[in-house]
């Protein structure tokens, strides 16, 4: 049950976050491999980034790679949380009944390996998908693919079952650290503000205001990593696998 919710959750969230996911692609695409100043900037910031790509691709393309991005989320975070979730149950992460900084981040990180390889083929599509723009606005090379399915196909058609984990030695590190971010930082943001007593023990404002907290954390160490996975996933390869530039 852990997992399926742990995975439910993340999808509902998926809905509402996707667009940025889309913004985010293709702002780390931009400018990839050339000095600045030697590129045409199509994407200023985040706002300028919505407005051009919804003028120019429509609404309909600041959801691009939904169905990849939801079954990526079920699958990485339903493991990476559920996993979490039995392993502080269990007790595993608290010493003399307080939670312990080094076990939490050393359990986030597991789960977040073992979510990441696990849905790293959905993330390779979905970061395809969401390059793919109208010419003039295009960044990162174009894949030219259909859909999810159409894209896991025509990728194990040319490179094998290997040829969908391309990009996995990159995710790894990358959610990885992201997850040991998340989870230590989250439970000990929760401690903290139980201690303080900011809010009943029960109130769900403890646990989103302990979110808020570990995400500022998330974004400072995961951001670095998520350029070099993003630029990994969409590079272009040759039929052996070698990169083509």
């Amino acid at each position: 049950m852990d997992f399926m919710l742990s995975g439910a959750a993340a999808c509902g969230a998926c809905l509402f976050t996707n667009p940025l996911e889309v913004v985010k692609t293709r702002m780390q695409l931009q400018g990839e491999l050339k000095t600045r100043g030697s590129y045409q900037v199509y994407y200023r910031n985040v706002f300028h980034a919505f407005y051009t790509i919804g003028k120019v691709d429509g609404l309909a393309g600041l959801q691009k790679g939904l169905a990849p991005g939801l079954v990526y989320q079920f699958l990485m975070n339903g493991v990476r949380l559920g996993s979490f979730a039995i392993i502080e149950s269990s007790g595993h992460i608290h010493t003399e009944g307080r939670v312990s900084a080094v076990k939490t981040t050393l359990a986030g990180a597991v789960a977040g390996v073992v979510g990441a390889v696990m849905g790293s083929p959905v993330y390779l599509v979905k970061t395809h998908l969401q390059s793919q723009s109208t010419s003039s606005i295009a960044v990162g090379h174009q894949h030219k693919h259909q859909g999810m399915i159409h894209a896991l196909a025509a990728i194990y058609r040319q490179h094998g079952i290997l040829g969908l984990w391309r990009g996995s030695s990159a995710a790894i590190p990358r959610v990885s650290v992201g997850s040991a971010a998340q989870l230590s930082t989250f439970s000990s943001a929760k401690e903290l503000v139980l201690d303080l007593q900011v809010f009943p023990k029960d109130s769900w404002l403890v646990a989103l205001t302990a979110g808020m907290i570990s995400s500022v954390v998330v974004v400072v160490a995961m951001t670095p990593f998520d350029v070099v996975s993003t630029r990994l996933y969409n590079q272009p390869v040759d039929h052996l696998g070698k990169v083509r530039i």
